[in-house]
């Protein structure tokens, strides 16, 4: 058993269902007095790289599947009190949202940052590949948007975000959210209650 005291947690903002994972990551992660790694990717290039088959349900939808999909997702917000208004842009360009996660990483506001967006995008309907919305989520957070838009064009944090979603590939993932704890894998929102209950049971 690996000796890891944190979840690395692979996420990308334009995902529904990460945003329904996020707040209760932290809930759970505070119960159990375990530490969140937090990782931007850009979920779309991974899609591209190992699951094409996204593309291809997105092209080719199956209706009564899709109107299933729209009710859990509701349900699922219900459940974690959260508000999803489906986007009118959707999918939505989230490379510099992603990021800027990487700036509230080096401003140790990784959670706060994050959530700004994906209230922005699901909650309130705002295009996150706007300037504008994202100048506004750095003022309402005190953040220089300034140096925030030098930071989001430095080649290293272009290279950080293509590193870490390489690196979710690497260790067999291929979505958003995945959540890394010990040596196990959990992907998807609902398996973020099948490791609080691993946890609770102390099987891992």
């Amino acid at each position: 058993m690996m000796n890891v005291n944190y979840i690395e947690f692979f996420f990308d903002c334009s995902s529904p269902w990460t945003y329904l994972s996020f707040s209760a990551l932290k809930d759970l992660a505070e119960e159990n007095n375990i530490e969140i790694q937090y990782r931007p990717i850009l979920v779309g290039g991974i899609f591209n790289t190992v699951n094409p088959s996204v593309y291809k349900s997105r092209e080719n939808p199956i209706p009564a599947k899709e109107k299933y999909y729209l009710s859990d997702i509701q349900n699922w917000a219900m459940s974690r009190d959260i508000i999803i208004n489906w986007p009118s842009i959707f999918p939505i360009n989230s490379v510099k949202a992603m990021r800027g996660c990487l700036y509230a990483e080096s401003k140790n506001i990784s959670y706060d940052f994050a959530l700004d967006i994906f209230k922005a995008y699901w909650t309130d309907n705002k295009d996150i590949s706007s300037d504008k919305v994202l100048e506004d989520i750095c003022l309402n957070r005190g953040l220089d948007p300034l140096e925030f838009f030098e930071f989001i064009k430095m080649p290293s944090t272009k290279l950080q975000l293509i590193k870490n979603s390489e690196d979710l590939i690497e260790k067999g993932g291929f979505g958003s959210p995945t959540f890394f704890y010990q040596d196990k894998m959990f992907f998807g929102n609902d398996r973020l209650d099948l490791l609080s209950s691993l946890l609770n049971k102390d099987l891992i």
